[in-house]
Order: structure tokens, then C-alpha cells, then sequence
């Protein structure tokens, strides 16, 4: 299954898209827990007796500001079982994330040598440190579930099937450029690049958030989303500082637009 989704709607602009989900994920895993911690903790009623009773409610915590409700049984057993198995989109987005966060390094390993401004140097050496690690969580979640770590080529394997670029990916044209540069021309490029690359990293957190029900990809996401929209402020306010003195190259933010970040291609099925 994790190699059928219907798509990410990567093509409408950021902008207009909706807020972000609140999380929903930690319900279907409370309730979970209340019905594992009531099947460890209470005494065995005789079946008669039990044939005779109503089992309780469950308690579910409601969104932040709102009292809390209740689940059937029923309902909390089928809300721990969709919590228990990722679906497709879930598998999709951490492959997908692998590959957006390894060009990311990509960039921010070259920025040791030829930024000019240390404050770039900076901010590449924390975006290293926050998405070195979210690779290994996410190649650890696949190797569990899928019983494997990403692959780099399993996204054109999939021949025939509709091409999707993955939002902000910059292209192998580009990366050859950044890596040439050097100086306030690099600090620039490595700024407008990496500013489009995080657009498309909240854009793909954004997506997944709106439909996943597994604890990990839900708290990724958010992690994602938390991270890079404040060093998406912080690259802005940096790009300012040097705009006077080199032009910027082309729109910064993804537009959402297919294809915005000239990315390289990853396929995905689409229903």
C-alpha cells in the first residue's frame, strides 16, 4: 500500500492554503492507552455479569481550550488500530523528507568554506544540527515499518506513473552554481535556495499534518513546521542585509506552483 497516495495538492499557493491542523494524533494514542491500561488494571468481571453491563466510556482530550469527551469503546478501538498502522501518504512524506533534508545538507556543508558572512555560516551549521538527526528518525521509522531505510532511487522506479517534484528542491544546475560562488555571491544564493527549500519543506509538513494519524510523522511534522518557518524569518531578515548588494535570483518562497523549485523529479502514484 505505501506505494499508492492520492498526492499531496503541492499546486495550491501557500498562501490561500488552510491553517494548520491541530493535532489529532495523541487522541487515537490516549485512548489507546485508556483501553491497554483498563484491560491491565481491573478485575476480571464473571461473564454473566459482564454479558449484562454496558462497557464504560473512554475519556479523549479535546483540542487546546475545549473540554474534553468521550469515545465508545467501540470507537477507541478503532481509533487505537488506525493509530497502530502508518498509511501510504505517512510512508510517502518520510521518503520524500529523507531525500528534501540530504540536499539540505548538501548546501549547508558547503557554506563552511564559502559563506562570507559568519552569520550565514551560522545559520547553515543550525540547519545541519536540526535536520542531520530528523534523517535519522525518519530512516529508523521506515526501517520499522518498511523494513528498510529510504532509498535515493526508489522515486523513479515508478515509471509511467504521474511525476511530482517534491516543493523548493533545487536543481542539480543550481547546486553547481552554489558550490562555485563564493562570498557575498554565495551568502546570497545560499539564502534565496535555501529560503525556497524550507518553503517546501512547510509546504510537504503542511500536507501531512492534515491527514496523518501515526504519533511520529504528526510530531515531525510539527517539528518541521516549528523550525523552518522561524529560519525561513531569520534567512529573510539575513537576505535584507546583502540585498543592496546583490540582486536577489528569482522568487525566494515557493509559490506552489509545480515545479517552482526546478527540484529533481520524485514520483509518486497518484489515486
Amino acid at each position: 500500500m505505501e506505494g499508492v497516495v492520492a498526492g499531496f495538492p503541492w499546486e495550491e499557493p501557500l498562501t490561500r492554503r488552510r491553517r494548520f491542523p491541530v493535532r489529532t494524533g495523541a487522541v487515537a494514542l490516549f485512548a489507546l492507552s485508556a483501553l491497554l491500561l483498563a484491560g491491565c488494571t481491573a478485575d476480571p468481571a464473571p461473564a454473566d455479569e459482564a454479558a449484562g453491563q454496558d462497557a464504560p466510556p473512554v475519556i479523549a482530550p479535546g483540542r487546546p481550550g475545549e473540554p474534553a469527551g468521550t469515545l465508545s469503546p467501540e470507537e477507541a478501538r478503532e481509533a487505537g488500530e488506525a493509530a497502530a498502522e502508518p498509511a501510504a501518504p505517512d510512508f510517502v512524506f518520510m521518503r520524500m523528507m529523507v531525500e528534501h533534508h540530504e540536499q539540505a545538507l548538501v548546501m549547508t556543508e558547503l557554506a563552511g568554506s564559502r559563506a562570507g558572512d559568519d552569520r550565514v555560516r551560522r545559520l547553515a551549521r543550525r540547519v545541519a544540527a536540526a535536520q542531520g538527526p530528523e534523517i535519522d528518525v525518519m530512516n529508523a521509522w521506515l526501517t520499522r515499518h518498511a523494513g528498510h531505510p529510504a532509498d535515493p532511487g526508489e522515486h523513479g522506479e515508478h515509471g509511467g506513473h504521474e511525476e511530482a517534484r517534491m516543493p523548493g528542491m533545487a536543481s542539480e544546475e543550481e547546486l553547481a552554481e552554489l558550490a562555485a560562488a563564493r562570498g557575498e555571491a554565495f551568502d546570497a544564493l545560499f539564502l534565496d535556495l535555501m529560503s525556497r527549500h524550507h518553503e517546501g519543506g512547510v509546504l510537504m509538513a503542511a500536507d501531512v499534518l492534515a491527514g496523518t494519524g501515526d504519533v511520529m510523522v504528526e510530531q515531525l511534522a510539527n517539528d518541521i513546521l516549528a523550525t523552518q518557518t522561524v529560519e525561513i524569518e531569520r534567512m529573510a531578515d539575513l537576505r535584507r542585509a546583502v540585498w543592496s548588494r546583490t540582486p536577489r535570483r528569482g522568487p525566494a518562497a515557493v509559490s506552489g506552483a509545480r515545479g517552482a523549485g526546478r527540484g529533481s523529479p520524485c514520483r509518486v502514484r497518484r489515486r
